[in-house]
């Protein structure tokens, strides 16, 4: 049964997301957008396009005037202004508008660029997500935003630019490997630990369904991330208050993940991070703590860190976005599914949390 959930933004109807089976109803969720007549530019990277690029364009085709396409290499080293620039050039080049679309058929990373794209050229045209990897599905096709990585600092240029649709199909996460898998579903688990203490008893009880990557549990877990990310950001769109409690396990995590020059995934990363908060501040039971391991290593993600340098770690802590007057802003747990905003971490603490992740 396809799920939907509609989006709000600053009091206003937004988006739709529909979370479906496949792409059998594209077609129909389109027509609801008033694409007659216009051109879109569907962006995607060299490994989903073999995949679903032909399918993608079959079904567009009867709904705009003009479908353009452009294939980018594949990889979170590309997520740049370069790239950009490259979708600026064909969106000119086909002499697209103001009223056009651009469409991103990917991961987070085509998605968070063909948004900045999106939302700066001609200073705003409208976009869809067909989100294809979890981490998509569940995290950064919600929410509008959108930007590109400045040389190590992730996600340092951006915008805040709402989609016209999300259309995540979970037949797509067939063909992840078990690696990209594991990275969404360290979003997935984030969402039950700061908001949802059935959420994380339902992810509990599906471990072996999630890892056979069965539709029906797929669907439902790509639904309830998508409730929790929906309810908070339309309460704070723009990160000013409550959204920040999404970033739990993103200072350390994002620290980590470019340390380690973006070798480790940026969901595994977020599970480092959710335990070295959960070691600043223990917030959960001894029971409680024992079955997010379980669930951690259930899904394929690891609980023990690489050795690494840390004082690089700390240092590119300090550079995060989430900076706020100097201080690091710091998501901590009072309990499961109760997150809070912490804004001064002693490095101390911080220094002991990472070295109890690289311990054996």
């Amino acid at each position: 049964m396809p799920r939907r959930l509609d989006v709000n933004y600053e009091g206003n109807s937004a988006y739709t997301i529909y979370i479906e089976r496949d792409f059998t109803r594209l077609g129909d969720r389109l027509g609801e957008l008033g694409t007659e007549g216009r051109k879109a530019l569907l962006v995607t990277d060299e490994n989903v396009a073999p995949l679903y690029l032909e399918e993608l364009l079959a079904r567009l085709a009867a709904h705009f005037a003009l479908v353009e396409y452009l294939i980018l290499p594949a990889g979170e080293e590309y997520k740049n202004t370069r790239s950009v620039e490259r979708i600026y050039e064909k969106a000119v080049e086909a002499g697209f508008d103001r009223r056009d679309f651009f469409l991103a058929l990917g991961g987070g990373v085509v998605g968070d660029m063909t948004g900045f794209a999106a939302a700066s050229y001609m200073r705003g045209v409208r976009f869809l997500q067909f989100p294809t990897t979890l981490l998509a599905q569940v995290d950064s096709s919600i929410g509008g935003k959108t930007g590109v990585d400045f040389r190590e600092y992730k996600n340092m240029v951006g915008a805040f630019h709402m989609p016209s649709l999300v259309y995540s199909a979970v037949s797509t996460l067939s063909t992840l490997d078990r690696r990209q898998f594991a990275s969404g579903m360290g979003e997935v688990i984030k969402h039950a630990l700061i908001r949802s203490h059935t959420y994380f008893d339902y992810l509990l009880a599906h471990i072996e369904a999630l890892t056979r990557r069965e539709g029906e549990v797929l669907e439902e877990t790509v639904y309830r991330s998508n409730q929790i990310k929906r309810e908070i950001v339309e309460r704070d769109p723009r990160e000013q208050g409550e959204r920040q409690l999404l970033n739990f396990g993103h200072t350390l995590g994002h620290a980590i993940e470019s340390c380690s020059g973006f070798s480790c995934t940026h969901g595994q990363c977020v599970a480092y991070g959710c335990l070295a908060s959960l070691s600043i501040a223990p917030a959960l039971s001894e029971k409680e703590l024992s079955e997010l391991y379980r669930l951690f290593s259930g899904v394929g993600l690891s609980t023990r860190l690489v050795p690494m340098d840390i004082a690089s770690i700390l240092r590119a802590a300090k550079k995060d976005k989430k900076m706020d007057g100097g201080q690091v802003r710091f998501i901590l747990l009072r309990r499961l599914g109760e997150a809070y905003i912490e804004r001064a971490v002693p490095a101390e603490k911080l220094e002991r949390a990472l070295r109890a992740l690289m311990e054996d």
